[in-house]
Parts: structure tokens; sequence; C-alpha cells
């Protein structure tokens, strides 16, 4: 038996409009959120055009043409603006008749295609209980004609299942939104060997130390440490019948773990640096989670992954800033302090869900209200959009005298003997006291 995807009803609608502008096709991304039991789809984001699209000479329909990069980028910039909860679902296509039977080949090359863009952003691993279906919707402009199916993104020879498309009105309603502040405050180490100071390499190998630290902290949600197999709503009211947009706030603290308890002992690695990166700052983390008897498992699942991803996409988004304004090929560096961009959140109509993009000091509210309509194809009102942190920051220190080939020898050299020594100390000290026992017992029997 296949997926049931449930849908919000405003896509049909919204689906419907893009059908009577098909020239001759058009392409797009699910939005949503997956469950074992069924997958909810709250928003259809059509691919945005290209310029030389709208130059194209008119000819006969094919979709030899399709851009399979430009619509995996837009996926990657789309996962950007999602919470915690929600992810690309899958992609769509509304087609002409005479590109009914080559649709979907092409979904299905786009399905894989898209999300290995996504996976390699990742800095969390799915787990055995993550759903890796993805859906391929092909609907025909004429006839309006739905046909859903699925494939495993996990595997690569994966074949087509059908699968039910369902719209339902007040998806969102009854929602639980969980949020939590987040104090940051990651060194990085730049090592002396990395080429060019490879600052956007280095940062993720840090990040991807810190969120290792995410995944082993603890989550309180309203002040309670709850068992994860329990469901998230247990021992709350339901009101029934309501079908108004009236999402239930949670409200978590996330406790990081100082130390590993019970981990093997660990030793110290020496290692010669020419600077670091220090980010600092409080991040405000969102994610949703369906009403449809949540467990706490999937609550702090979809929470850990938006701390982890805002953060990420942050420093990308820097990055990316950094290599327009400054070039790639940006070798010396002095000490450099930038500003993260500050996370703002901006309703959707008629869903308790909000979506989010990132904003840096100087860019206007008309830019940010571009982007969404680019985007998402949702125009944004400047008063609805809420910025919700204050400023975060990167702090890039290089080394004050950067230290000759040969003085770097020396502290290195220094520094493991002061290793070895701490390592030693413990022997050294057994050994002493045992000397000393023996010297006391020969003592005490001579007299």
């Amino acid at each position: 038996m296949g997926r049931t995807y449930l849908v919000e009803e405003s896509i049909g609608q919204y689906l419907t409009e893009l059908s009577t502008k098909v020239k001759p096709y058009v392409t797009g991304l699910l939005i949503g959120q997956c469950s074992p039991q069924r997958d909810y789809v709250v928003r259809a984001v059509r691919t945005p055009p290209k310029e030389q699209q709208q130059e194209e000479s008119v000819g006969p329909p094919r979709l030899a043409s399709l851009d399979e990069e430009w619509i995996t980028t837009h996926a990657s910039q789309v996962s950007r603006m999602l919470p915690g909860g929600l992810l690309v679902l899958g992609v769509f296509m509304i087609a002409t008749p005479e590109l009914a039977k080559d649709g979907q080949n092409a979904l299905r090359k786009l399905i894989f295609s898209v999300e290995k863009s996504l996976s390699k952003r990742r800095l969390w691993k799915p787990t055995e209980e993550d759903v890796s279906d993805r859906a391929a919707l092909q609907i025909c402009s004429v006839t309006k004609k739905v046909v859903c199916r699925t494939y495993d993104v996990q595997d690569l020879k994966s074949s087509a299942k059908p699968a039910d498309w369902k719209y339902q009105s007040a998806l969102t309603a009854s929602w639980v939104a969980l949020g939590c502040t987040v104090n940051v405050n990651i060194h990085i180490p730049l090592l002396a060997t990395s080429p060019n100071h490879d600052l956007e390499k280095n940062t993720k190998n840090g990040l991807n130390r810190w969120s290792k630290q995410i995944e082993d902290s603890v989550f309180l949600i309203n002040g309670q440490v709850k068992d994860e197999d329990t469901e998230l709503l247990e021992g709350q009211k339901k009101f029934r019948g309501n079908t108004q947009p009236s999402p239930q706030f949670s409200d978590v603290k996330v406790l990081t773990q100082l130390g590993q308890a019970g981990s093997a002992r660990s030793t110290a690695t020496v290692q010669v640096c020419s600077g670091s990166i220090n980010l600092r700052g409080a991040v405000k983390c969102r994610a949703y989670v369906h009403g449809n008897k949540p467990r706490v498992r999937e609550a702090i699942q979809a929470l850990k992954r938006d701390i982890i991803n805002t953060l990420s996409d942050r420093c990308e988004i820097l990055f990316e800033d950094l290599i327009l304004n400054e070039g790639p090929q940006k070798k010396n560096f002095g000490r450099e302090y930038h500003v993260l961009p500050q996370r703002l959140f901006v309703p959707v109509a008629g869903s308790t869900v909000m979506l989010s993009d990132y904003k840096f000091g100087d860019e206007a509210a008309a830019e940010i209200q571009e982007r969404f309509v680019e985007m998402l194809d949702q125009p944004v009102q400047a008063e609805d959009m809420h910025i919700a942190e204050d400023i975060s920051t990167v702090d890039i220190c290089p080394v004050a005298d950067s230290p000759s080939d040969t003085q770097q020898k020396q502290e290195l050299t220094k520094a493991t003997l002061l290793l070895k020594l701490q390592q030693n100390m413990g022997l050294v000290v057994a050994a002493a006291v045992a000397i000393l026992a023996s010297i006391f017992s020969f003592n005490y029997f001579s007299d």
C-alpha cells in the first residue's frame, strides 16, 4: 500500500491557477512534513522562471530544456527558509498532454537530484525512523488529472509506487509549535596546514563537532523532561470542531552536557594553528509537529535539526556574501569581525506555520519581500516580518605574530613534552609512593 499525502486545500487552488499559465510546463517543490503514518503538504512553490526562458523562441514542446541545476538550486534556497519539522517533500510538474509520457521520468530524475543537493548541506544524519519516500506529482494542464507517485531516495534503483493525494482544510490548525533560544559560543581553531586559510571548511568542521553536542543535549519541554516514546500532547485538552488556526506553543530549554559521562578516556592532541574563528550569540529556533498524536521524539528531533540548520545556514550565507564582495581568491587575512544575518519569521496565511529568512543589517525590507516572492511565490507585508533575535557575530582571529617554521617546531616540541609530563605524572607519583612505602617498611622492621 502506498503513502497518503494530506494536502492543504489552498494548494489545490494554487496548482489550478498555475495550470492556466503553462507554456508548455511548469515545475515546483512540495513542502511539508513526514510522519510514519502519512505525510502532510503545507505549501507548493513553483520554480522561479529564468530571464533567458522568457526570450526563448517558440518551438515544439519538450522536456529536454528542463534546467535541473536551476531547480536544485531553488530547492537549496527554499530549504534555508523552512523551520524545523518542514522539508522539501518532493517535486511537481504541470504539463500539457504531449509531455505526459516523459513527465514521470523527468520528475524521478529531479527528485534524486534535489535530495542529493540537500543532503550535502546537512550536518545531521538521518535516522532509521526517517521517511525516505519523496513525492512526484504530475498534473495535466488540460484534463486536470492528478497522478502522485513516490520514490525511495535511499535506493537509486527505486521504482515508482502509487500514492494517495487528499485535500484537507485547516490542515495545520492543530499543529504544535516548539521554540527555544540557544546561546552559542563556539571556538574553532584554524590549522596552520589548512591551505589558504580555508575559513568555510574549518567552520563546517567546527560546526560538525558542535552539532554532536546538540544531539546529545537534554531538552526540557515546558520545564519537564519527557520520555521520548510518550505522546507530546499527553494530558492536554483537545478542542474539537475548531477549524480556526490556534497554535499550541511549547517552550523548550536546551541543556548542553559539558562532558560525556561514561565515555572512554580521551587523549589530547597538539596542533599548530594560524588563528581561530569564534561564533557568539543567541539564536532563536522553531519547529512544528503535526497534531496526529505526535511523539516527544519527533518534536525534539525537529527542534534539534532546526538548531543545527539555522547556524549552519547563516555561516553559509555569510561566506557567500564574502565571496561576492571580496572574491574567492582571498588568501591573507587580518582580524575580521562579521555579523551573522539575523533570523526573521513570517506567518503563512490560513496556517499556524511560520516560514523564516535571514537578514543582514543593511538589507531593506523590500529586499526580503522580493526574496519571498521569488523563492516561495508568496507576497509578504513589511509589518508581518518579525526579527526574532539580537545580533550574533563571527570573529576571525589570526595569530598576532606568525611564528617561523623553527619557532612552530619549538613550540610544538615544548607542548608535546608538557603533555607527556602531564600524562606520566600519575606514574611518577605512584612510583614515588611505592619507594617511600618500601623505605618506611624497611626502617620499621629494622627497629
